[in-house]
């Protein structure tokens, strides 16, 4: 059963999924709970780029280090959770060429592979290219499916011990003695549960979470809107290559691309507007780089919340926000058995999900090794068994509705 579980993991997308199946796989003894279906938050709600580092490389070297190392072993374990488009870096007319050339230096000094297409070979590669691209650099972007990425590792979670729960929302966390002793959780649990350690993979609302045991947590979360629109034979995902900015990725799907995004702050990641100057901005902005993208039909569009990190954050505009991870063990607050996961960046749960459980089990005095980085996902190489997991777990998210989660 699960009402005592060693560690209780709270946050149901990939971050919070693939700490559940880390765990299991050492031999602890985990219990995931989500409020909704896997992946409902951030993760089912961002573009599903799988990076490169290549967006970060000039301004985050670490960063986007990370990218590319994640990027190379989620080629090699999920399958079909992801699609190994290509990316390009487009410079047009009005683009500083300087940007261009510390971009690509700054990923050849990583190990980023960098391709240098001409315009005309740019628009050879990718039909529709606007003809004010000067040149482009091609770079080893893809794109993620998280619904099945999430599903995916639920189910090698509790394929090796470990229970997870959708639709089972926290309700709240009871401190005693510097310790968390209780975790009152509805939905399909219902019940009081008394966890060892507890792990907040929460995104956007860890501070939500932290509250609950009178801890402080500083988030400074960002939405972001993405428009799915009908547009077949895109190849390689679409980056314009200057500082980030509002709309400049497209990220192809089968007969579809997503167009994003832009970056507002919010206080409540529940409650925040969607402003149509974010959808027609990020429109007008992506038909730069393809034109037939203006009027292309939509066929759906939605904002997610970037589970951003800054305790000391005022700035109104929060794309300067460092995308890398941090791991806040809340020992320090007075709470030793709570540590809270915020930031990242989807193409890295798997690391996120490695430094927590090396934390979690160095806590607990388990001496075991992660296997996540060598082990294939189940199902990576079946989209329909994949798709089976996304509706065992109601995982569906719009980002990947076109694509994952038909099954059933």
């Amino acid at each position: 059963m699960y009402d005592s579980p060693t560690v209780l993991v709270i946050g149901g997308g990939a971050t919070g999924t693939g700490i559940a199946r880390d765990l299991a796989l050492r031999g602890v003894e985990v219990l995931l709970v989500e409020r909704e279906g896997l992946s409902s938050g951030a993760s089912s709600r961002s573009h599903g780029l799988l990076h490169s580092g290549a967006r970060y490389a000039e301004a985050n070297r670490v960063g986007a280090e990370e990218c590319i190392a994640e990027n190379r072993i989620l080629r090699s374990i999920a399958g079909a959770c992801i699609r190994d488009t290509g990316g390009l870096f487009v410079q047009l007319a009005d683009d500083d060429p300087s940007y261009f050339e510390e971009k690509r230096a700054a990923c050849d000094a990583i190990g980023i592979e960098t391709t240098l297409l001409s315009a005309a070979a740019a628009r050879a590669r990718v039909p529709g290219l606007s003809d004010e691209v000067e040149r482009a650099m091609g770079v080893p972007d893809g794109v993620v499916y998280p619904s099945r990425l999430s599903a995916a590792n639920a189910a090698d979670a509790e394929a090796h011990g470990g229970f997870v729960r959708p639709h089972a929302p926290l309700k709240d966390l009871v401190v005693e003695g510097g310790q968390v002793v209780k975790a009152l959780i509805g939905g399909t649990v219902d019940a009081a549960v008394e966890p060892t350690y507890v792990v907040n993979a929460t995104g956007a609302w860890a501070g939500t979470v932290a509250s609950m045991a009178d801890v402080d947590l500083g988030m400074a979360p960002s939405r972001g809107v993405m428009i799915s629109v009908e547009y077949e034979g895109l190849g390689p995902a679409l980056n314009r290559c200057r500082d980030p900015n509002d709309g400049d990725i497209v990220v192809p799907h089968d007969e579809e691309v997503v167009l994003g995004t832009t970056s507002v702050p919010v206080s409540d990641p529940d409650d925040y507007e969607e402003a149509d100057w974010e959808v027609e901005t990020s429109v007008r902005e992506c038909a730069t780089m393809l034109p037939p993208v203006a009027d292309a039909p939509t066929v759906r569009t939605w904002w997610g919340v970037r589970p951003l990190y800054a305790p000391d954050e005022q700035a109104s505009n929060r794309r300067g926000i460092s995308r890398g991870f941090t791991t806040v063990d809340h020992a320090a607050d007075g709470v030793d058995n709570f540590t809270s996961i915020v930031g990242g960046k989807l193409t890295t749960y798997r690391q996120m999900a490695e430094a927590v459980s090396d934390h979690v089990c160095g806590e607990l005095g388990v001496d075991a090794a992660c296997e996540t980085a060598t082990r294939p996902l189940p199902g990576a190489d079946d989209p329909d068994r994949l798709d089976e997991f996304v509706a065992a777990y109601d995982g569906q998210g719009p980002t990947d509705a076109d694509v994952s989660g038909r099954a059933g």
